[in-house]
């Protein structure tokens, strides 16, 4: 296994030693040994599939959030893909740049992205089929998506008209998922005051969830009245 170090420290790009014959060819795809020798660890506990049917198909750009952030080793194992990664740790000296590759079923090349990049991919050719490691299991309530386009980043995607899911055409821009982010804390610490009213008989628990309806749920904050309920 060959490694390439890219321009951001950390993201690294994997070549498999790939041996032929008259029958065709072998490599070994991953091993937890060889990585680690190369300063790669990641324990890895789920595996993805894709399939994409369309040529100019666009996945992207997504993470996790901690605590569930996740590492991914890519690799795409029918077509080609441009593959990207976008390091949005905080004070990191390369924040908000990418590097971008090209994966594809000949060149067999993999692509490993640790905790703290948005990922995302493109495809170069129809009928496309991506697999990938994660270090942490899927988290819905983590889940997070930046809009691809974000001028803030600025990757040169080479597809002009891409195919995108709904969710990622309505993801915001970086700028505006991370207030999201910021503001997460602030519902949870302005529940915790509500609750806290109510504990004292200020508020009953009618008026905090009016509160929580009228006030909250309007922008789309619908995790505070959610736990309320709950309670």
């Amino acid at each position: 296994m060959n490694l390439i170090k890219t321009d951001i420290d950390g993201l690294i790009i994997l070549e498999p030693n790939v041996f032929g014959d008259n029958r065709g060819w072998f490599y070994e795809s991953y091993s937890k040994r060889t990585l680690e020798e190369l300063g790669i660890n990641a324990d890895f506990v789920q595996d993805n599939r894709s399939y994409s049917a369309q040529k100019g198909t666009l996945r992207g750009l997504h993470c996790q959030k901690n605590p569930d952030a996740q590492a991914k080793l890519l690799t795409c194992t029918k077509g080609r893909i441009f593959d990207v990664a976008v390091d949005i740790r905080e004070g990191s000296p390369t924040y908000l740049e990418w590097v971008g590759i090209e994966l594809s079923e000949e060149n067999k090349k993999q692509f490993f992205i640790p905790r703290g990049f948005l990922h995302g991919f493109v495809t170069l050719t129809p009928d496309v089929e991506v697999l990938y490691k994660a270090d942490a299991f899927y988290s819905p309530e983590n889940d997070r998506s930046v809009c691809f386009s974000d001028p803030d980043i600025g990757i040169n995607w080479p597809v002009e008209k891409p195919v995108i899911s709904n969710k990622d055409a309505a993801a915001p821009l970086l700028k505006t998922a991370t207030f999201i982010l910021n503001i997460e804390l602030l519902e949870y610490l302005f529940l915790l005051l509500l609750l806290l009213l109510e504990s004292f008989f200020i508020f009953s628990k009618e008026i905090i969830l009016d509160i929580l309806i009228n006030i909250f749920m309007p922008f789309g904050l619908f995790r505070m009245a959610f736990i309320f309920l709950q309670y």
